[in-house]
């Protein structure tokens, strides 16, 4: 087939990229079922309830703080994003190019781009951990920089690869994998928790389970080198682990497809299969293994179907994320037709995984991200909910016709200064930041929007 041909039928795998999703293209709740399973019972999940331990969190920390934020989590998808996704059926970044203009858009949808790449490129190196395994690749360790060997190099692109081909072919394909692969991923998470007991000393009718947990694995004490844990580090990170695409809304992309705004509780599926019993399930197989790599650490617990859980929780978690990236990049090079950004998504996707200290610093890479995006989450709620209740125009950037909102991008740029300043200078953790960074971007965007629609008229 000729490569203008190849072209061509690519450019017909339309997602709505520019206009609302029409009643026909709307998707039923077993999609997003199955996208939220598959994306959240994924790779990160390998990564993070291993840096849990690591941390020193208590095994009461662990399963009650993990419960409050679950919850939390999944009532900010179904309260907050959803109603405004199923009522006006945009992706993210053509709803804020409506309120903030094409210039702040493009800023914003650049670095948007750049932070789902990087997330994505920590999930095709885990992914790549267990790919390696026959092919006896010297792995990377989690105190590595830079790529280990030749081999690691070929492996992380033959995985970035399959990976970009799949978040190409767009939102159907992404949930039609999913819904097959997240049954079968959260059964191996659970079966390789389970073959680690006796490692552990853990009796078969678990009557000194918590009592294992308490001295082995979740013990309360961070290794050196990592920071002290509590239950509240537990319950601000679940919550806000997602913050970007909740109270950040990137997730309106997702949702925008779904028929009721009650898909939004479709995220408990991914919230306590991935985020709490796949955390969990994370934690024990890293306290049994002698490895901090993914691959090598499911491996040793139930051999080849560890090894493969891994490979696909990796692509699950990655492709969503490849997805979100390119429509970002597709709204600020609008000539470019999707599959054509996605796939430079995915090169710098394929780039960034090389290096796993990315995947080394996960727990503080996706705080970082979600405080980030998270204010224009807050504005995006306060232009759909409020700029009508105090009398001032929503969607103004279109209205006036002016490519930078000034309210917008000062509500942004303010809150993020202010919430690096207090975490470089006062101390405050990144985990703690973005519930007071969104609710102050609400409250800030009315503010400067009297303002500044007041000058402009």
């Amino acid at each position: 087939m000729k490569i203008a041909a190849i072209s061509k039928k690519l450019d017909s795998l339309y997602e709505f990229d520019r206009e609302p999703v029409n009643n026909k293209a709307l998707q039923g709740l077993g999609n997003f079922l199955g996208t939220y399973a598959g994306e959240h019972v994924a790779g990160t999940e390998f990564v993070i309830g291993m840096l849990f331990v690591a941390h020193g969190v208590s095994v009461t920390d662990m399963f009650l703080g993990g419960l409050i934020g679950n919850i939390l989590a999944v009532l900010s998808w179904a309260l907050i994003t959803a109603p405004i996704a199923v009522k006006v059926r945009l992706s993210l970044y053509w709803q804020l190019k409506k309120i903030c203009g094409s210039v702040l858009v493009f800023l914003y949808n650049i670095i948007n781009a750049l932070m789902f790449c990087f997330l994505a490129g920590a999930m095709v190196a885990v992914s790549a951990t267990a790919v390696g395994i026959p092919f006896d690749v010297k792995m990377p360790t989690l105190s590595d920089l830079y790529p280990s060997s030749v081999g690691w190099v070929v492996t992380v692109f033959a995985v970035g690869a399959v990976i970009t081909t799949f978040a190409i072919l767009g939102f159907e394909k992404l949930a039609r994998f999913s819904k097959v692969a997240a049954p079968w991923m959260f059964f191996i998470f659970v079966a390789a928790a389970i073959s680690s007991f006796p490692r552990l000393g853990i009796e078969t009718d678990l009557s000194n389970f918590w009592e294992v947990a308490n001295t082995k694995i979740w013990m309360g004490t961070a290794i050196p080198g990592q920071s002290q844990f509590t239950i509240w580090h537990v319950i601000f990170f679940t919550w806000f682990a997602n913050a970007a695409m909740h109270l950040g809304m990137s997730d309106l992309t997702l949702l925008r497809y779904a028929k009721k705004w009650q898909y939004g509780y479709a995220s408990a599926v991914g919230m306590f299969l991935g985020h709490y019993v796949a955390w969990i399930a994370s934690g024990i197989l890293y306290a049994a293994a002698n490895s901090d790599a993914p691959g090598e650490v499911a491996y040793q617990a139930i051999g080849i179907a560890g090894a493969l859980c891994v490979i696909v929780a990796g692509w699950t978690t990655a492709n969503p994320t490849l997805y979100r990236a390119g429509l970002a990049f597709q709204v600020a090079s609008p000539g470019w037709s999707r599959w054509k950004v996605t796939l430079l998504a995915g090169l710098i996707t394929t780039l960034a995984a090389l290096f796993p200290a990315l995947v080394m610093k996960l727990l503080d890479f996706v705080a970082l991200y979600g405080l980030v995006l998270i204010p224009m989450g807050g504005v995006i709620f306060a232009d759909y909910y409020l700029m009508q209740k105090f009398g001032l125009k929503d969607y103004y950037a279109e209205r006036m016709k002016i490519n930078f909102n000034w309210a917008a991008g000062l509500t942004w740029f303010i809150l993020l200064a202010a919430a690096l300043a207090m975490n470089l200078i006062v101390g405050i953790e990144l985990y703690f930041l973005p519930l007071p960074a969104w609710v102050l971007a609400i409250g800030l965007f009315v503010l400067l929007s009297k303002i500044y629609q007041k000058k402009i008229g």
